[in-house]
């Protein structure tokens, strides 16, 4: 049952986070990124909704799971290239996810919902699909935007951030607002939210 074994499926799934080869410096301290991108969803999920069910939870934490074994390098460079990789990859995590949850004895149910909310169905009509996306929208507006912004033409970052937005629910537009930016990419945001 996932209300009782919820927590043993989020430490295995850290464990796996944990080999991500890529490092990131968090507080000075070397962090595997997979490990810090779960706390990052894992976090954001609390503010967004502070109640989430443990299925909720075990998703969130493993939206990315073993992503980096799979490279963005690995399909052609294009948007068609992009789009099949995010297929296959909310596929595979959702598989893994779904494995380790029934290794932790949730039922066949619960799993597959596990496995719904990775791969994203029914987002805006499903209320914890749609958190789960916001969710996944303010942590790359924290964590991974400012980057994104130093690798792109504008145009092409303000097309993304109204795409962002309107993945969100208006939780998650509140939410967006409150994350501290550089001036740059308020700039941006704000272009992109008045356009």
């Amino acid at each position: 049952m996932a209300e009782k074994n919820y927590e043993a499926a989020i430490s295995l799934i850290d464990e796996a986070h944990a080999q991500d080869p890529n490092i990131t410096i968090v507080d000075g301290q070397d962090v595997p990124y997979e490990l810090h991108y779960a706390q990052k969803m894992t976090h954001y999920l609390s503010l967004r909704a502070p109640d989430a069910s443990p299925i909720l939870k075990v998703a969130i934490r493993a939206q990315h799971f073993r992503r980096w074994e799979i490279p963005r390098s690995s399909y052609p460079m294009t948007k068609p290239g992009y789009l099949n990789w995010r297929t296959f990859l909310k596929k595979r995590q959702a598989d893994l996810a779904s494995a380790i949850c029934l290794g932790c004895n949730f039922t066949t149910e619960e799993a597959e919902e596990v496995a719904k909310l990775i791969r994203k169905e029914d987002l805006k009509k499903n209320e914890e699909t749609q958190i789960l996306e916001d969710v996944a929208c303010l942590v790359f507006l924290d964590d991974q935007f400012d980057e994104f912004e130093k690798h792109h033409d504008e145009e092409k970052i303000i097309s993304i951030l109204r795409k962002t937005w309107g993945k969100m629910s208006e939780k998650g537009h509140e939410l967006a607002l409150k994350i501290p930016m550089s001036e740059t990419s308020q700039a941006l945001v704000g272009k992109a939210l008045s356009g």
